[in-house]
């Protein structure tokens, strides 16, 4: 006996919802997080330390050594990278995952430092596209949330399918984005 459309629009919509269920908790996750840029840092977390600087003043020639040994003073040591001199007053310190920012005149100085936030700094990574496999990975879950949108309307008939309830909660959904869209232009 064959099958009806029905059985069919219910299984691939079932079916690509299980394969594609962990690209969409990533984009849904990392969508959240990226739509807060401005509130947060979503794949990094930023801490920032006092230090106190007590070598050499403004204008004054400034060692690896001198630095080495105040990086050696605040823990800091092997993370070294690089050091200079943006302006006259000012010393900056490249380290691992961060800086040394330090006011010459002052001798206040503050570090920097960044720390990958687990499973978002990754989540948000896939999001971004990094490279061509992801992109055709990400292709196809495209196509696959067009498929699973409109089987799901064709999933329940009657009353609370789509020539029913469904009709008017599709309609809704189609006229909040375009609302959105219409006071944005």
């Amino acid at each position: 006996m064959a099958k009806s459309w029905r059985y069919w629009n219910r299984v691939l919509h079932r079916d690509l919802g299980y394969v594609f269920f962990g690209a969409t908790i990533i984009y849904a996750v990392s969508g959240i997080a990226l739509n807060h840029l401005d509130d947060w840092n979503p794949s990094y977390s930023v801490t920032h330390q006092v230090v106190r600087w007590e070598g050499p003043g403004p204008g004054a020639a400034i060692s690896k050594d001198q630095v080495l040994g105040f990086l050696d003073e605040i823990g800091e040591r092997d993370a070294y990278k690089k050091h200079y001199n943006p302006t006259r007053e000012q010393l900056k310190i490249f380290i691992d995952s961060g800086s040394v920012v330090i006011d010459l005149y002052s001798g206040k100085g503050v570090v920097e430092k960044l720390e990958r936030r687990p499973i978002l700094y990754e989540f948000n990574f896939l999001h971004y596209n990094p490279k061509r496999l992801w992109t055709w990975y990400s292709d196809m879950y495209c196509v696959a949330l067009i498929i699973v949108a409109v089987t799901g309307l064709l999933v329940i008939k009657g009353t609370k399918g789509i020539t029913g309830r469904g009709a008017w909660l599709t309609g809704f959904g189609i006229l909040i984005p375009a609302i959105l869209l219409w006071m944005y232009l």
